[in-house]
């Protein structure tokens, strides 16, 4: 065993904070800890030591929010709010807007069903949690997912698009899984008037045999009637979501990317999330389920035929120096996306005639990105000359086509439109590894770039929302079912 560090977790049973070790053995890293009322656990954390380590090489840490709304009490993860051991500001905003869903999902973690209680903050409420929001300093929130539940069930989401787009959220995406979309033509269409930029779209398969484990019933044809109706909405921005199970669909996400290529009109992203283990399981049946980023990577590999590699995914901070540089040289501070290096890993492709060439293939990233470093170094020591002249040596780092066409706009104008052109004409290809309790490390937490906001005015990185805080702040808020019902005289579950 070769011990990698220590940091800390929680016990997946009392939720207690517990030291932990993360360790490598045979090629493989894992996390370990021990409650003393609950015993001790082992749990898988990156498949691949190797990835890991070239991984570490990106980290990249932030330097919080200089307005943390809650104060060190209890410490990390119990202060969530952002307390000031926090070290990254908001990436991605998300507001849950309902509980209720249109579907009874086996893997959801939020939905009224489960809970026995109905969690839809009033629009007032989510007026003031958009307004904290775009109150963080040093950067307020920008990007913002309305989410649930399914969101598109509430009747008003289209006057909660506009308020936040109203208080200057630039890009408004919508969490769906697409039974409304597909239902009805005229939906997406009045949600792109009333502001939407994406569409994040759950999308688990190419067989209906994959949503029926996960889902409970077969949604495929329902998935591409959305895709179909988005398209002829003018939507040039979809997300498609993996919920990605081992042994379910794992050998779907080779076709999942080349179906995105193929819809590259419509499709800008394939982002895959490996399912969270939640409740007790024994070890056996945690190994069978856990599958994690390094594990992704590969199986792209395999089933691309090498198309992507796994040498082509970086994990998120390695892009934090192009924000740093752009905003130095323009005084200006922007979204640092200074998440831990384990969190995640993406690439960028382009797509020209159905061939998909990640932009790795197009220069050498890691130069490009340690000179842009220096830039930012420059900039801030005074030296905008010098800082501009390295900036224009970047270049030779990239191909000269792909520097004019797609990098030299951001770089030059750091405004969104130019970020949007290069986006639109990219398909990112993602994996987002949310810890649940057996995995857990609060250093991930500290560094954790997407964050939810709830009517207390706290705002809460990701995974502590869903392994701690959600049943506590929506039963606190929510309202008993059956109370719900009377009073709206609807159904928690709106059947399609």
């Amino acid at each position: 065993m070769n011990v990698i560090k220590n940091t800390k977790t929680i016990c997946p049973e009392c939720l207690k904070v517990l030291d932990a070790t993360i360790f490598e053995d045979d090629g493989k890293v894992y996390i370990k800890k021990e409650c003393a009322e609950h015993g001790a656990f082992q749990e898988l954390y990156w498949s691949s030591y190797e990835q890991y380590q070239r991984a570490e090489k990106f980290r990249y840490d932030g330097d919080g929010m200089a307005n943390p709304r809650t104060k060190t009490v209890k410490g990390c993860p119990y202060d969530c709010g952002i307390c000031p051991e926090h070290k990254s500001h908001t990436a991605l905003a998300i507001i849950d807007v309902t509980n209720r869903c249109n579907l009874k999902c086996p893997v959801c973690f939020a939905n009224a069903a489960a809970a026995g209680y109905v969690y839809e903050p009033s629009k007032e409420e989510i007026t003031g949690m958009l307004e904290n929001l775009r109150a963080n300093q040093p950067v307020p929130a920008t990007a913002l997912q309305f989410s649930g539940g399914e969101p598109t069930i509430r009747n008003d989401l289209f006057d909660l698009i506009r308020k936040a787009k109203e208080l200057g959220i630039r890009h408004v995406e919508v969490n769906t899984n697409g039974v409304r979309i597909a239902q009805d033509p005229e939906y997406p269409k009045q949600l792109k008037a009333a502001g939407v930029s994406t569409i994040y779209l759950q999308f688990d398969g190419l067989t209906p045999e994959v949503y029926k484990f996960i889902r409970g019933l077969d949604l495929l044809e329902m998935k591409m009637k959305a895709i179909e109706n988005l398209r002829a909405a003018g939507y040039n921005s979809i997300v498609l979501v993996v919920t990605l199970v081992k042994g379910v669909n794992d050998n779907q996400l080779g076709d999942i990317i080349k179906f995105a290529a193929k819809n590259f009109d419509v499709i800008r992203c394939v982002n895959v999330q490996p399912v969270s283990l939640c409740g007790r399981l024994p070890p056996q049946d945690r190994e069978k389920m856990r599958i994690t980023i390094t594990d992704f990577m590969q199986l792209v590999e395999d089933q691309t035929n090498g198309d992507i590699k796994v040498s082509d995914f970086y994990p998120v901070p390695v892009v934090v120096p192009v924000s740093k540089a752009v905003g130095a040289l323009k005084d200006k501070r922007y979204v640092e996306f200074t998440a831990h290096p384990h969190c995640g890993m993406a690439t960028f492709a382009l797509v020209e005639n159905g061939k998909i060439t990640p932009v790795t293939r197009y220069g050498n990233i890691e130069k490009f990105r340690d000179t842009l470093q220096k830039v930012y170094t420059d900039a801030m020591k005074g030296s905008k000359s010098k800082a501009k002249l390295r900036l224009i040596g970047s270049a030779r780092h990239l191909k000269f086509s792909f520097l004019r066409k797609y990098v030299l706009g951001v770089l030059m104008s750091g405004d969104y439109q130019s970020l949007g052109d290069f986006a639109r004409n990219a398909l990112m290809v993602s994996s987002m590894h949310f810890m649940d309790p057996y995995n857990f490390d609060l250093e991930r937490v500290q560094r954790c770039v997407i964050h939810y906001a709830v009517p207390d005015g706290r705002i809460i990185p990701f995974c502590t929302m869903n392994s701690i805080h959600r049943p506590e702040i929506e039963r606190k808020l929510g309202v008993p079912i059956k109370e719900w019902q009377s009073k709206h005289k609807v159904e928690i579950t709106q059947p399609f």
